[in-house]
């Protein structure tokens, strides 16, 4: 039986063409690295990166209830958007299980959502599901609709000369529709690195000539294309959940400290009434951040104890390039997530020390 061929992003042949060595990735063919995960991690803490992000779904809603069907679905509130403004909110099923961890825009003719490429299959079913009684249109963008991101310190000056719109006028997650070679884009100032930056949506073509155009203006002062390797540390060192790690259908938000991304006094969206149990317990277990005495790399699922009981295990972990240590995010019992709390990482037999540390691991200054 032959595995399906993978989808191909409107830069893939960039891509290969550099030398990036490729990846199935949510039935994507992507680049996980060019020139290796910490010279692009670097590049994106000191100078400006690029990232090549179509693989994720990008879903339009429009029609007199768009609004009040978003907010059916997701568990901030919707209502309260205003023409540009962007909101991080989780589709969650009955049980408050998180199905997804997604972006909710506000355009002037739309809503839309940003959800990961993993579950963009399993989301639009989701709606598809529940849409029935709601004056919405609903479109999935994403082969009409590429996407990049360029993040860190000197991203929005590199980016700006192609818009006429002032984008350090652009406040942390807000957006604009607008204009790039005379046709549809979208430009806001989002990301999932910790540093400041900008992603664009626009067709393919326009987007790969933006690609193209930024890297030959500005690979000489810095700017450097940046995998799925990079995206990671960073998003990691920044305690950004990653879908598949810290979030599944088992975990509730409060459990994952998304609990901001919550609006229970909002809309009656699916799952409200579990979630309202939620956060009334105080045993659920929380997220936290640990630093590991030497270098070695706790991976998803390594155990943690203190002493001989099992009080927890790790969801996602690797070498800090910003900080020199290796750093993980784990979910513990709650008498254990106090910061400074003393446990040990098992290594199939072998104790490692590590200590709670506060999230995130890194903030920009």
């Amino acid at each position: 039986m032959t595995s399906p061929e993978l989808q191909k992003t409107p830069l893939h042949q960039w891509h290969a063409d550099a030398g990036a060595r490729l990846v199935d990735f949510a039935g994507f063919d992507m680049p996980v690295q060019y020139t290796g995960i910490t010279e692009e991690h670097n590049a994106v803490r000191s100078i400006a990166g690029l990232f090549d992000i179509s693989h994720m779904g990008r879903l339009w809603f429009t029609g007199p209830d768009a609004c009040k069907f978003l907010d059916h679905i997701v568990t901030n509130d919707v209502t309260m958007l205003s023409v540009g403004q962007i909101r991080y909110a989780l589709v969650t099923n009955e049980q408050g299980g998180i199905l997804d961890d997604v972006l909710v825009y506000r355009w002037d003719d739309a809503y839309a959502l940003v959800v990961n490429a993993s579950n963009r299959p399993k989301i639009a079913n989701w709606i598809d599901q529940h849409i029935d009684g709601f004056d919405v249109t609903f479109a999935d963008r994403t082969t009409e609709l590429a996407m990049i991101a360029i993040q860190g310190p000197k991203a929005l000056e590199w980016v700006q000369p192609h818009f006429e719109t002032t984008l350090a006028d652009l406040k942390y997650y807000t957006g604009i529709r607008t204009t790039l070679d005379g046709q549809e884009a979208y430009v806001t100032r989002t990301g999932y690195t910790g540093e400041d930056g900008c992603e664009v949506m626009a067709s393919g073509e326009v987007v790969v000539k933006l690609w193209k155009s930024l890297i030959a203006d500005k690979s000489d002062e810095g700017l450097i294309a940046c995998g799925l390797g990079s995206r990671d540390t960073l998003r990691l060192e920044a305690a950004m959940p990653l879908y598949g790690h810290e979030l599944d259908e088992e975990t509730d938000p409060y459990t994952a400290g998304l609990g901001f991304g919550v609006k229970l006094q909002a809309g009656d969206f699916i799952g409200k009434e579990a979630l309202a149990h939620f956060k009334e317990r105080d045993d659920l277990q929380k997220r936290v951040g640990l630093i590991l005495d030497g270098r070695r790399i706790a991976r998803e699922g390594t155990p943690l104890f203190v002493g001989d009981q099992q009080i927890g295990e790790v969801t996602s972990g690797t070498q800090s390039p910003t900080l020199g240590q290796s750093i993980a995010m784990a979910y513990v019992a709650p008498n254990y997530a106090t910061e400074g709390t003393e446990l040990e990482v098992d290594f199939r037999g072998k104790r490692m020390s590590a200590k709670v540390v506060p999230l995130p691991f890194y903030r920009r200054s």
